[in-house]
């Protein structure tokens, strides 16, 4: 077999294969004995009839054109192999010639990772903003956990924000009641804004028993973006008394004697979650360097793919309405037009990040080691409530492994990227990365992160590359 490779783009190319009929042999024979067990032939046992009988029996097209369909992912596959490529999606392969006895000649138009010129690492400057840490920080951790062991009782005057309300809300548009926008009984915290627009600003100030009329702009439904008075009625109205901050509560709330060692732990708490997030921060900031650095080529069916992935996955959950999708992007303040060009710059932007981590990954030789995958297996398990051994074998056969493998190494790349980078944040100071992102290492050497908080920042990496 003979291959040649025309480069159609930076990020396309054209493979030419021409295959000898006598390196098709034993594909002609695998094909004459499917037929023999296919085909019956009078006078021979299933499976014995010869060659030339089932010729004539079906046809020396049919059997040309069996063969040729089932070598064509084969032999594309060994002129990949044969050429180095790095092919990107599925190939558009189209028979140019079929010489009976001579030679089949076929080609193969593919997106392939295009060549991309790599920074110096260890000459990135990665900036992130200093860790801001205060009292309150503390007592607002001290403040949620207190709310968690407090009680509801009953308050015997108006609605103010914080209480929590139990409501009756209808709705009209023109005059005209809307029924699916009838509720009975919602509980609700007043200031959270959690509900409708208006609603936290009619409720203050209420007492129980009492109404008000307001207008907001609908979200969902046929009435979707238009103007509807609502009419909001508070049933009761209840405050939330809490516990005091003693010694009695951090033994009632945790496994601590005195309220003393239960804030220092919160205060240790508060300090690994700053962390945590400015982690994030750098993984994401050494990204946006890398991309702002490096011009990355952009196989265009490769982005299009991811644009319709996305555009599908939206109309789907409105019964691929496009006139309702349409109304919900209205009454989000966007238009299809927005939508669009949004959906396109994040496909782009995710694109370049995978092809850059891979061939960041490919020159420092980074290979993800069983226990990464394992890692990562068990976090996605324990994300759906499945065990780690049901999440593999279903995604071995969706074959999603592969992609899992590259999210990994993805990861992992990231963390060396940092780990090779200098991070300095706000006030000058150069921040210590060794904590959250290790030093990965080439074909199997062993863990890349140093601890669970670290296997969690570098993966977060995925949601980048996706």
């Amino acid at each position: 077999m003979k291959s040649t490779v025309e480069k159609l783009s930076p990020t396309r190319v054209r493979i030419n294969v021409e295959v000898p009929f006598a390196e098709l042999k034993p594909d002609f024979d695998r094909a004459y004995e499917q037929l023999a067990r296919n085909v019956r032939v009078p006078g021979f046992r299933p499976g014995k009839a010869p060659a030339k009988i089932l010729e004539a029996r079906v046809g020396r097209g049919a059997v040309l054109q069996q063969v040729v369909n089932d070598i064509l992912p084969s032999r594309y596959s060994e002129a990949v192999t044969e050429t180095e490529l790095r092919p990107l999606g599925k190939p558009d392969i189209e028979v140019q010639k079929i010489e009976d006895g001579e030679e089949l000649v076929f080609t193969a138009e593919v997106d392939v990772r295009p060549d991309i010129k790599l920074p110096n690492l260890n000459a990135l400057q990665i900036l992130v903003d200093a860790i801001e840490f205060t009292e309150e920080d503390v007592t607002a951790e001290l403040e949620n956990l207190r709310a968690r062991f407090g009680t509801l009782v009953g308050a015997d005057r108006p609605a103010q924000e914080g209480d929590f309300v139990s409501i009756n809300l209808t709705a009209s548009v023109d005059g005209v009641d809307i029924p699916d926008a009838k509720t009975e009984g919602l509980s609700h915290e007043v200031g959270t804004g959690k509900l409708i627009d208006g609603l936290d600003e009619a409720i203050v100030g209420l007492a129980e028993g009492e109404s008000k009329v307001f207008v907001t702009k609908l979200l969902a439904g046929e009435h979707a973006g238009e103007d509807a008075d609502v009419t909001v009625t508070v049933k009761s109205i209840k405050v939330r008394e809490l516990p005091a901050a003693d010694d009695e509560f951090a033994q009632l709330a945790s496994e601590f004697d005195t309220i003393a060692e239960l804030r220092s732990n919160l205060e240790e708490q508060v300090r690994r979650v700053k962390r945590i997030h400015q982690a994030e921060k750098i993984r994401d900031n050494a990204l946006e360097a890398l991309l702002k650095q490096v011009e990355v080529p952009l196989p265009e069916a490769i982005v299009q793919a991811h644009i319709d992935e996305v555009t599908h996955n939206a109309v789907h959950s409105l019964d691929h309405d496009e006139v309702k999708f349409a109304e919900a992007l209205e009454a989000q303040g966007s238009s299809r037009e927005q939508f669009d060009a949004e959906t396109r710059d994040a496909a782009e932007k995710s694109v370049k990040t995978q092809l850059l981590m891979d061939a960041i990954a490919d020159d420092l030789d980074i290979q993800p080691g069983e226990s990464d995958l394992t890692e990562r297996l068990v976090l996605m398990a324990r994300q759906y409530g499945i065990e780690p051994q049901q999440l593999a074998g279903i995604l071995q056969q969706n074959n999603q492994l592969p992609a899992v493998f590259a999210d990994v190494r993805r990861g992992l790349t990231v963390a060396a990227v940092v780990e090779k980078a200098t991070v300095t944040d706000s006030e000058g100071n150069v921040v210590d990365t060794a904590e959250f992102f290790g030093s990965p290492q080439p074909a199997d050497a062993g863990d890349a992160a140093e601890s669970a908080d670290a296997t969690e920042v570098a993966e977060k990496n995925a949601d980048q590359a996706e």
